[in-house]
């Protein structure tokens, strides 16, 4: 199938139904990117039901960046300003790329099951099933137990970020109180049927990260460097993979690509959607930690949220409140697919009622919350989820995944995507694919693992399971209490 007409091939109506179109795109394919569905334009299908190449890109940006913009300056600590800068313009055309060859497959796996007469309608494709279609049940096997894990792990940290968040405005309550009353509240997610609903959560949720990233940014350079500054990074290889691997989990956020392509009414124009949005997160990202990590320095390895050691200003509140939304919003990023993955599971993924597949979502939620209240470890646990599974499910998987599959010469030939054009060798491909490979499987699993796992056991011994209030500050002792009882008089 030529890419022109694949791109026609599937088109989205105005109720997040897939309508199959004829592969030279006769129907009403044209102008789909704009509004879809007869022409008729209400506020319903302007705020709830997204399928346009921007929708695409504020989903992309607006997961990529949530609570982690909170942890990279911690990270910044553990790395030394060069080599924090140098790891994040690696790690994110690294992800790029990544996603790239996963929106290939995903195209691939697609025109082949279209080829076949295969309907899609009311099904969303995930990535195990592009596995599965591709390569067979092993590659399925795989897909599905790392995607899930990190999804699960994803969503968990969520819920230890809004807890964290949230204390910084009101410490009355502790963290892991906070805990169970966001868990209630992101529970909420499971009346959100899929990608095609988050349309105005993307916008407003970028939106957030931005104000909360130049907040961050500009209190830094305004309140100025501590007294004693000290830049002492990198000290330790433990923290220095620690910290390397919270950048890989950074812009490893492309676990629901294939959800967020399948919700696009021209799926095959996701290709460069990533890179793009992956650029517009650097301007987050690098001012944002470089600006936190001179203000304050070492004393960023102690605070894991950068929330912690800026002034209790209207200004910090706002980007408290704004994150917490933005968190309960990337909540339900991480949790839909899973929310797909369970349906699947139990029959129900093809049921119209939304209360009835809210129901049976309702099962994914209680894990979740109940693993934030074991490990509350703000910051430690992106670093031990990026390197244990973010890893596999966004960097070697992909990558092998697309040498195995066009590794005849027939699949090259016939393939519906062929190489890019800045690199239009295949080869060329094959060798970039195996780099990827041996270097996070080296340095990210498993000097990143080591490192991530020694510092996560670290909190446990220091903090312990169940923590009622990771990193909060100790309550000041009286005086009288902090001196020795007179001795009696005799």
């Amino acid at each position: 199938m030529a890419r022109e007409q694949l791109e026609e091939s599937i088109v989205a109506d105005g109720n997040g139904k897939e309508e199959e179109v004829g592969v030279m795109g006769i129907g009403a394919a044209d102008g789909a990117d704009d509004q879809h569905g007869g022409g008729k334009l209400s506020m319903k299908s302007m705020l709830w039901h997204g399928g346009s190449v921007w929708d695409a890109w504020f989903s992309c940006a607006s997961n990529q960046v949530a609570q982690v913009l909170l942890t990279l300056p911690y990270s910044f600590s553990q790395l030394g300003m060069l080599s924090g800068i140098l790891l994040q313009i690696f790690y994110g055309f690294l992800g790029s790329w990544t996603a790239y060859l996963i929106s290939v497959l995903y195209v691939e796996y697609r025109s082949r099951k279209e080829k076949e007469g295969v309907s899609f309608k009311n099904h969303v494709i995930q990535w195990f099933e592009v596995l599965d279609g591709l390569l067979g049940p092993y590659w399925k096997a795989a897909g599905l137990a790392f995607n899930c894990t990190f999804l699960l792990f994803g969503s968990v940290i969520q819920l230890i970020a809004c807890a964290s968040n949230i204390y910084y405005i009101n410490d009355r309550l502790d963290k892991r109180t906070w805990t169970y009353i966001f868990g209630a509240c992101c529970a909420t997610t499971v009346f959100i049927p899929s990608f095609h609903n988050y349309r105005i959560w993307s916008f407003l949720g970028l939106g957030m990260t931005t104000y909360t990233a130049w907040y961050l940014a500009i209190a830094a350079l305004i309140n100025g460097q501590v007294e004693g500054v000290a830049h002492t990074g990198p000290s330790k290889l433990v923290l220095y993979f620690t910290g390397a691997t919270n950048i890989l989990y950074t812009f490893g956020g492309h676990a629901v690509t294939v959800e967020i392509m399948h919700a696009m009414w021209k799926p095959a124009k996701f290709k460069y959607i990533y890179l793009l949005a992956t650029l517009y997160v650097f301007t987050l990202t690098l001012p944002s930690a470089a600006a936190m990590y001179w203000a304050f320095g070492d004393e960023l390895l102690t605070h894991s949220n950068a929330f912690s050691l800026l002034p209790k200003t209207r200004w910090r509140d706002a980007a408290v409140i704004l994150m917490l939304i933005h968190q309960f919003i990337t909540f339900g990023f991480a949790c839909t697919p899973l929310y797909f993955v369970w349906e699947k599971v139990i029959g129900m993924h093809d049921t119209k009622s939304i209360f009835k597949r809210a129901l049976a979502r309702l099962p994914i939620v209680v894990p979740i919350w109940f693993l934030a209240i074991i490990f509350p470890f703000f910051g430690p646990i992106n670093s031990a989820v990026g390197a244990l599974l973010v890893s596999f499910t966004v960097y070697i998987i992909p990558a092998l995944a697309h040498i195995l599959t066009y590794r005849t010469a027939s699949a090259r030939m016939n393939a519906a995507e062929k190489p890019p054009f800045f690199l239009p060798s295949w080869t060329g491909m094959f060798v970039l694919n195996m780099f990827i490979v041996v270097w996070v499987l080296v340095v990210g699993f498993g000097l990143g693992g080591w490192a991530s796992m020694v510092n996560f056991i670290r909190q446990i011994d220091t903090f312990g399971l169940f923590a009622k209030c990771y990193q909060c500050p100790k309550p000041a002792v009286p005086a009288a209490a902090q001196s020795p009882a007179p001795l009696p008089h005799h």
